[in-house]
């Protein structure tokens, strides 16, 4: 497996990815799924804002993906950074997961960032058990915040302060 940053030439792999669970799971409360266009603007937006995106290439195929992104757009939340990770249907419990966040982690230590902040849609035991593997506390759980397959979802957040 290689860890690398993204490219522009991955979003279609990348939005398949995400895609998948658009469409499937409460992971993400995006309601429809997003083209190649769409990622690949997200993906320089984040790049313009010196926020991380990796990839996890597998045999020239991508299985992973992990990147930082803005939590708040008021100016005092700058030193913050919300982090998200997915895994393609099919290669969960292979380690994909640890390896990118252990990359994200390291390229957000040594940048201006504080507080690292995960939003997870509960229930969601495996990725609250990545979270806390790296040390994440959490420190928040709001109830019925997301409503997606007709039902209420709650979330939670989980922080890591990077000490630096």
């Amino acid at each position: 497996m290689n860890i690398r940053s993204a490219a522009l030439a991955d979003a279609a792999q990348i939005a398949e990815i995400y895609n998948y669970y658009i469409k499937t799971s409460h992971a993400t409360f995006e309601l429809e799924p997003i083209g190649a266009a769409e990622m690949e603007k997200r993906i320089r937006e984040g790049f313009d804002r010196n926020y991380p995106f990796l990839i996890c290439e597998e045999n020239g195929e991508i299985v992973g993906y992990a990147y930082g992104h803005q939590f708040r757009a008021r100016r005092a939340y700058r030193h913050s950074i919300e982090v998200s990770v997915y895994i393609k249907n099919g290669a969960e419990g292979n380690g994909i997961g640890t390896k990118l966040y252990r990359e994200l982690f390291a390229e957000i230590s040594e940048k201006d960032f504080h507080a690292i902040i995960a939003g997870i849609s509960l229930p969601n035991d495996a990725s609250i058990k990545l979270h806390e593997k790296f040390g994440f506390e959490k420190i928040a759980h709001f109830r019925e915040v997301g409503f997606k397959f007709r039902r209420w979802i709650d979330v939670g957040y989980w922080e890591l302060l990077n000490k630096k």
